[in-house]
């Protein structure tokens, strides 16, 4: 456990659709029932459909209110994290608890794998916002892209992802990914762009790969190319890849320690901008400290798109 005491809070992180978002880890490191080719977080090491309490969502509420209690306030408080969010099967319980705590609202970043199931669209319906994923655009790319349980069958997930998005009184924002040589290709758009027009999700959002894959073969798609896609889809449409983010929200910084880098670098590669954005601090701060992370042995790095990423290379002993 780090110096502040969380181990499933962290952030607020940088996110190019939710603005600073304060992230809630709902299971361990990894565990998904898919293993995305463009995961930033690694090859899935638990794929699993077993939902059950991998955290105790008491835990998290102590670790939520503190965190509220010390930090500015972010944009959206965001079951994400390490895995797929809705393997935790007290999630329901969670998003209705955060509400009645705090009046920031509550975005579910998900891969949508599970809404087929009755229990988990009623679980998900107190959130302000849900982000499911799609893709692929037929049965073939989306074992070859999300390399999804064998148990998951591609028309339940669709057909589920469509069910919530028709009886959410939220607003559901629908990520595609687009990878070049596999879905950056006219003929495939085509056939996600016909399925998001099936799912009818409040906003389209075009991304591609910005962090380090899990996999060397996910290449990422140009801004030009990806203008040419979004007029595939029905408005709204945002592209979310290339999208700059404010500088000034590392205008007022606050103590941060490198723990608190650290703990931001366990869950996902970032750049020093990210971290400064994220953790709100001045930029120079931030690469003092992987200045000294770096030379303790604790970061790698990687040039992705032309961005360099910290990565780290040992999770400390809190975050696992």
């Amino acid at each position: 456990m780090n110096d502040k005491g969380f181990r499933h809070v962290y952030g607020p992180v940088p996110s190019r659709r939710l603005g600073r978002s304060l992230g809630i880890d709902l299971v361990p490191l990894k565990v998904c029932n898919y293993d995305c080719i463009y995961c930033q977080l690694g090859r899935t090491t638990q794929k699993t459909l077993e939902r059950k309490p991998y955290v105790a969502i008491e835990t998290i509420l102590a670790e939520l209110k503190q965190k509220l209690a010390s930090s500015d306030v972010p944009d959206y408080i965001s079951l994400a994290g390490s895995g797929e969010p809705t393997l935790n099967s007290e999630i329901g319980g969670l998003i209705q608890k955060i509400k009645q705590m705090t009046h920031i609202p509550v975005a579910v970043l998900t891969n949508g794998s599970l809404l087929w199931m009755p229990e988990v669209r009623e679980a998900l319906l107190t959130a302000d916002l849900v982000l499911p994923s799609l893709d692929a655009g037929d049965e073939e790319l989306f074992r070859y892209v999300n390399r999804p349980h064998p148990a998951i069958s591609f028309e339940q997930m669709v057909e589920g992802i469509t069910e919530f998005t028709r009886i959410f009184q939220g607003e559901v924002w629908l990520e595609i990914m687009l990878l070049a040589g596999v879905t950056g290709m006219p003929a495939e758009i085509k056939k996600i762009a016909a399925l998001a027009g099936r799912i009818r999700p409040a906003r389209t959002q075009l991304n591609t790969v910005c962090r380090p894959p899990a996999e060397e073969f996910a290449f990422a798609l140009s801004a030009t190319q990806i203008r040419v896609m979004k007029k595939y889809f029905p408005a709204p449409v945002d592209i979310i890849s290339h999208r700059r983010r404010d500088r000034s929200l590392a205008s007022a910084s606050f103590h941060v320690s490198s723990q608190d880098v650290l703990a931001l670098l366990s869950r996902r590669p970032c750049t020093s901008s990210d971290i400064a954005s994220g953790l709100n601090m001045p930029l120079n701060e931030v690469l003092k400290q992987l200045d000294v992370l770096a030379t303790a042995g604790k970061l790698s790095t990687s040039v992705t798109s032309g961005k360099r990423f910290y990565t780290i290379i040992q999770p400390p002993e809190e975050s696992k």
